[in-house]
This record gives C-alpha cells, structure tokens and sequence, in this order.
C-alpha cells in the first residue's frame, strides 16, 4: 500500500483521525478486517457482523502491531492512531476507490454468469508470464473483498486481475467505481442470480454496470457465441473484441482434442497469427478461458509464445473442477458454487471419465420462480447422460431426484456401488456425510457440486479420507 497513511485514509473517507500525530504520516503495509491476520504496521477495519463484532479485538490488534484502527465508535485511548467513521463498509470502498486512483497500473475486471473464476485463473497465469501480477484470491469478488484485494497492491505489481461478482443490481457500479477497469471481460449470461435480477436480460443489465467506469482508452472483451453479450455493439465508441470456436470472431480456436479429465489441446488463431494451446484444466469449456486470456494478452503486449505458456502452466483451485486422485477414487471437486449451466458443464466432463460415474449434485441456489423447473431439467440431463449413481441433495434436489426417477426408474441403493442407473436421495447433506461413512465410494469417479451453501466442501474432506 505505498503512500497510504492514516493521514491519507482518513481523508479518502472522510473520518476523523486522532491519535499520536507522528503515527499519522506512516504508511501502512495492509488493511484487513479479520483481527487475526494483522501484522505489523497494518490497518485494522473493525466491522460488525451478525455474530461477531469486530470493535471487541482493537486492542488486540494493537498488541498484535496495527498502526492504526478504523472503527464506528469513539476511539478508548486517544494516543492511539484511530480512524472514526460513520460506517466502515463504505470507508473501506472509498479508501480502496482512492487507492486505486493513485495507481498506475492496468486492471483487468472479469464478470460474467459462469466461469469468472476459472478465466482470472488463465488470464492470471497468461500475463504473469511479463508482468508482476496480483489477482483476487478466493471468494474475494464482492463489495469487501474487491476492495480488500485492491488495497492489497504493491509497488511491485504491474496489473491487477479482479474477479467482479454480483446478486443485484447497483452492485456491479459500485465495484467498477473502484476497480476502474482497462480492461472487461465478461464470460457469458446465463441464469444465475434469478431472483433480485429476473432474466438474461436483467442480468445483462447488471453486469454492464461493469462499463460505467471502465477508463477512456479501455477495452472490451466478450464470448461473441453468448446471444447476449454479442448484443454489445460499442463502449466508449469501440466494438468490443469477441471471441469463439469460429472464424468470424476476432480470436477462436479449432482443432480441438478432448483429453478427458487432463484437458485439451486446440489450435488458437489471433490477429498476430495462430498456435497450438495446451489447456491443462478438463472440460470444454475450459478452451473458452484460454481464448479470453489470449484476447487479454494480445491487448497488453503478450507474445504467442508467451500466452501459450501462460495456459500451460494454469492450475485448478479448489472447488472449481480441481480433479483428486485418491486410490481407486476420482474425485472431481466442483462444489464451490452452481447454477443449471454450470451443472451441466459438470456432468459433461464426468462424462469423459473412464469406468463408473457418480454424481453428487445438491441445491442451486437464488433461481427465482424457475427454482424447481430447473432442478427438474437438471435431474433429466443427468438422466439422458446414464450417469451409473445419481446422489441428490437438498430439499430444493428432491425435484431434480423424482425427474431423474422417470428416466431411470426408482432404483435406490445404498450398499455400495449401483449398476447404472441409479438414483438415490437425502434431504440433508449430514444423511450423506452418515451414509457415506457406512458405505465409502470406491472405483468410481465423483463429481461432487452444489451452491456454496450446501458445503459440499465436507462431503469431498470426507471422500479424501477414506480413499
């Protein structure tokens, strides 16, 4: 965070400083706003949450080495340097906003309904093949986290790489007023976060807030197969750069060969010319971040060679199609999040996998007043692939288990490993976790995904253990 000291922040937000003066033109090494991950000469931002309140630690973070507190209350001891504000939220984004006025670096803002994540990790791993590279970690996507990950730049940082995820609208704007992108890229629009945004065409709307402060001289990138954002004619007076599997698209690829759970290889053309790309993460979809990357590097100086070694060498995070070796168990791990496309994408690549296929699908939520119908389209899909075990979780799943029950016929099992066909259901995900214990998968391929709030992340911990 160089040049930002308590001094400065106090300005950006517009609080009230006090404290011991000489503290007040330090410059500040980090801001968080979790006590335990405070270091020395750190800002500390105490926040109240729902269940913990962040005001009861300042002391502790003194103790710990914070230079400074920003906080809601009246400062305990006015020799400590203290940042009084009316709301800590909101001081945080116009201190982040600040920041990143004072920068000069590029950033990159990645929004889109599906596979945000997956494409910052390919553009990441293109550009940090020239440039010093920061990029949102985690689920740091949101109104806290951009704003966290902003003010975790360096002076070594050349570019910044920010995931820009949102449920509603207003809420893309307020990002983009910090980020203030070079560069967008937006994935694609699909039925996600139905109930605050209605339709595609709502969500369209929203996203494109991510426009409102891209800079003068910035670009645009798109999937140009997406019939809605192929729909973007201009920003800031220029097309936007589409990209695809056919040639009319300004970057696209063909030639491509499906390796199964290891990837593929394609053959990608670009305005500079073409080269073969191996893209190391499974799933079809996966060759559409590697063209979103390309599109970036080509923009900010990459060569060929360069963006071709930058998708080589991207890796999976977890959560996010991250494939598990565990004994005679694969475990495809992809319950970070899910909505019906991403569903589906899941069940196409466990339909690459050689031998038995299970899937352990739970709840998709925020879906609206489709919530059920999609379900049901999920559970025929799965049906139509002949997925061997078919485990649905959750109350909103059991429409996805009696849809799937049609095709297959009512064949519950739990001993062991059905023959194909199979279709079982618990309403909770602790009935899984029980019966999982009684009866360990083996010799199969898992995939296991659902929205966040299932946890899924427990069911996959318990399936590494026991392999």
């Amino acid at each position: 965070m160089f040049g930002m000291t308590p001094r400065k922040m106090a300005e950006a937000c517009h609080g009230i400083y006090t404290g011991a003066e000489e503290a007040a033109d330090i410059e500040i090494t980090g801001a968080v706003l979790d006590s335990r991950k405070v270091e020395k000469d750190y800002l500390f931002i105490a926040t109240r949450g729902e269940r913990v309140d962040g005001h009861s630690f300042i002391d502790t973070t003194y103790e710990k080495g914070a230079l400074c507190v920003l906080g809601e209350e009246p400062p305990k001891d006015s020799e400590r340097p203290y940042i009084q504000v009316e709301d800590s939220f909101a001081a945080l984004k116009a201190i982040a906003e600040y920041y990143r006025k004072c920068l000069d670096i590029k950033v990159v803002g990645i929004t889109g309904s599906v596979g945000k994540t997956s494409t910052k990790e390919f553009i990441a791993s293109v550009l940090a093949e020239k440039y010093k590279v920061l990029k949102t970690e985690g689920n740091f996507n949101n109104e806290v986290g951009l704003p966290l990950t902003v003010l975790k730049l360096c002076r070594e940082h050349e570019i910044a790489v920010l995931e820009m995820g949102i449920s509603d609208f207003g809420e893309m704007h307020r990002l983009s007023q910090i980020a203030r992108p070079d560069i967008c890229v937006m994935t694609n629009i699909e039925q996600c976060h139905l109930e605050n945004l209605g339709d595609r065409a709502g969500i369209l709307r929203a996203k494109s807030e991510i426009f409102d402060f891209i800079q003068k001289d910035g670009r645009v990138i798109v999937n140009g197969e997406d019939d809605m954002l192929a729909s973007i004619s201009k920003v800031e007076g220029k097309a936007p750069i589409q990209f695809g599997m056919d040639g009319s698209k300004a970057v696209w690829a063909d030639r491509v060969v499906s390796k199964g759970l290891f990837g593929s290889e394609a053959l990608i053309h670009t305005p500079l010319g073409e080269f073969p790309a191996k893209v190391p993460l499974p799933g079809g979809h996966m060759v559409y971040n590697a063209l979103a990357a390309t599109a970036v590097g080509i923009e900010l100086g990459l060569s060929l060679a360069q963006i071709a070694e930058g998708i080589r060498k991207v890796q999976a995070v977890g959560g996010r199609s991250n494939i598990k070796q565990q004994g005679t168990l694969v475990v495809i791990d992809d319950c970070y999040n899910a909505n019906p496309v991403s569903m589906k994408a899941a069940l196409d690549l466990l339909c690459t996998a050689k031998g038995h296929r299970t899937a352990i699908l739970g709840d998709m939520f925020e879906l609206g007043e489709r919530e059920v119908s999609l379900h049901e389209e999920i559970g025929a899909y799965a049906a139509e692939k002949n997925i061997d075990w078919l485990i649905c979780v959750g109350k909103l799943s059991k429409h996805m288990y009696d849809k799937a029950c049609e095709t297959y016929g009512n064949m519950v099992s739990v001993q062991g490993i059905p023959k194909q066909g199979a279709v079982s259901y618990f309403e909770t995900r602790e009935e899984l976790l029980v019966e999982l214990q009684k009866n360990p998968l083996n010799k199969t391929t898992v995939l296991v995904k659902a929205s966040h709030g299932m946890g899924f992340d427990e069911v996959v911990r318990m399936l590494e253990r026991q392999a």
